[in-house]
């Protein structure tokens, strides 16, 4: 039986779930992300609810947890999304090159068996180093077009890994979910 449901159409998300042998159904929020906080692990909570939330009241499931969950890089204050094109990845790169920067991701759990809803957010954060990246490097990974779908215009889990020097805090949180305070989190969540 299916008991948790992902709001979410990241690849990287399904698969971490599968690998942790979570049973779960792919329900993609559609909602508009609008960013109504200030520091990033409240941006990230926040968005992770809005997208729990919006799957949860299109589906009011009883007896499953919704999962949404949004990362985003930070550097410097700075927050580094999805890049529009390759120039703007190229351009996210280059800032991070031979820097470190940061990884949060915000997941926010809801659950009902009927009544009102049980809602829990947490986020974790990564420190990621790059190794300083040459320039024709940093052109090759950009015009791969795998930065495009990725916060902060690359993948910790592909290619790009050749470039980190090291991190401090969950590597899967860098790719998309941390699954382990995951499992943690839903240890002591009803069911």
């Amino acid at each position: 039986m299916m008991k948790y449901i992902l709001a979410s159409a990241s690849p990287r998300r399904k698969e971490l779930l599968s690998q942790a042998g979570f049973a779960f159904e792919t329900v993609p929020s559609q909602v508009n992300e609008i960013i109504r906080k200030k520091s990033p692990h409240a941006i990230v909570k926040d968005l992770s609810f809005q997208k729990a939330w919006d799957v949860y009241q299109k589906l009011t499931p009883v007896g499953k947890t919704v999962i949404g969950a949004d990362t985003i890089v930070v550097y410097r204050g700075e927050i580094l999304g999805k890049p529009a094109g390759e120039e703007e990845a190229l351009d996210m790169l280059s800032l991070l090159a031979g820097r470190t920067h940061q990884v949060y991701t915000g997941v926010t759990l809801v659950f009902s068996n009927g009544g009102a809803p049980v809602i829990r957010s947490f986020y974790e954060k990564t420190d990621v180093t790059f190794y300083p990246i040459d320039q024709a490097d940093l052109l090759a990974y950009a015009d791969s077009k795998d930065p495009l779908d990725k916060a902060g215009a690359y993948g910790i889990q592909g290619p790009f890994a050749i470039h980190v020097k090291k991190i401090h805090g969950d590597y899967n949180n860098v790719v998309g979910l941390p699954i382990a305070r995951l499992y943690q989190e839903l240890k002591t969540f009803p069911d």
